[in-house]
């Protein structure tokens, strides 16, 4: 499977997630319908705009609605970041603008601040990660 499509289970997500916008877009059109006497080809467009902004949002937010991790695992494999503080064994570094949790792999006395690093292994939420000049 391609790592960096989403699959129909995502799309069911958003579109459950969507649903209760939708439906109170509806009703506040129909009170509007009421109270002004909106006409229905103009509740219409009103409602597909409202539904055409979310189908169109969707190429651009589907990864905040993808539950699989290997997908955020897949990307970090093999990524550089940099330490935000002394790893010996464990401490933080930045990756793609985001801190985690890092663990020097065995073997490496300790990481200095400031040093760039390349991920290697992700066990739950803590990277795996050696210095970048001494793995390439």
């Amino acid at each position: 499977m391609d790592m960096d499509s989403w699959s129909a289970r995502t799309l069911l997500r958003y579109i459950l997630l969507q649903l209760p916008g939708w439906i109170l877009m509806l009703l506040l059109l129909l009170f509007l319908d009421r109270w002004v006497g909106l006409s229905n080809w103009l509740i219409a467009i009103v409602f597909a705009c409202w539904v055409g902004k979310d189908v169109i949002m969707f190429p651009f937010v589907w990864r905040a609605y993808d539950q699989n991790p290997s997908r955020i695992v897949y990307r970090l494999l093999g990524a550089h970041g940099t330490a935000k503080e002394r790893l010996a064994p464990s401490g933080f570094v930045q990756v793609h603008g985001e801190l985690w949790q890092a663990e020097a792999i065995p073997g490496i006395a300790a990481i200095e601040k400031g040093e760039r690093v390349i991920i290697r292994e992700v066990r739950g939420l803590t990277l795996l990660v050696e210095p970048l000049n001494s793995g390439e």
